[in-house]
């Protein structure tokens, strides 16, 4: 732990804004955001190492997973961007042989994805080295802490979707 974040929790609340950090960065949104982004560099850096593939191709293969084929839409709204944005990468894990593609036999206008035998290689083990970061993240904590921890994040998360629902409703 830096020293900062060592010293600004020993503060009182009050005195962590006339602390060293600028005010922002002592807020418990922004030390989140920070631990999210480092957690999400280092396990960005961790799968490319493992299975070559970039960010936008891990979230496609971790979406699919063992799951039935899906339809291209509804992969992009599982990772969040739209067709357009995941095509490139999706043509790349085809090419790949990590994804495969079909025509849905329901409706052959629809085109249905779903991981290969390597794409599932590929997806375990990412869930390997998710398990791994996860284990040692939380070996520190015991069991009481961790509970308290997931106690707290679930309700902070509570709370910021609610705040996110307000904000929406504001325009």
């Amino acid at each position: 732990m830096s020293e900062k974040f060592r010293t600004a929790r020993a503060l009182p609340p009050e005195a962590v804004v006339d602390a060293e950090l600028a005010p922002i960065t002592a807020m418990m949104s922004s030390r989140l955001m920070v631990l999210a982004n480092l957690l999400r560099r280092g396990a960005l850096l961790r799968y490319k190492r493992l299975t070559g593939l970039s960010s936008v191709e891990f979230g496609l293969v971790a979406s699919l997973g063992r799951r039935p084929p899906m339809s291209v839409v509804r992969l992009a709204e599982a990772v969040g961007m739209d067709k357009g944005q995941i095509s490139r990468a999706l043509a790349e894990l085809v090419a790949r042989k990590l994804v495969a593609k079909q025509a849905n036999p329901r409706d052959n206008r629809e085109t249905l994805v779903s991981l290969t035998k390597a794409g599932l290689a590929a997806h375990d083990a990412i869930v390997a080295g998710a398990q791994e970061r996860n284990r040692r993240l939380l070996e520190q904590l015991g069991p009481q802490d961790l509970e308290l921890l997931l106690g707290h994040i679930d309700r902070l998360m509570l709370t910021a979707a609610e705040m996110l629902a307000a904000e929406r409703e504001l325009g």
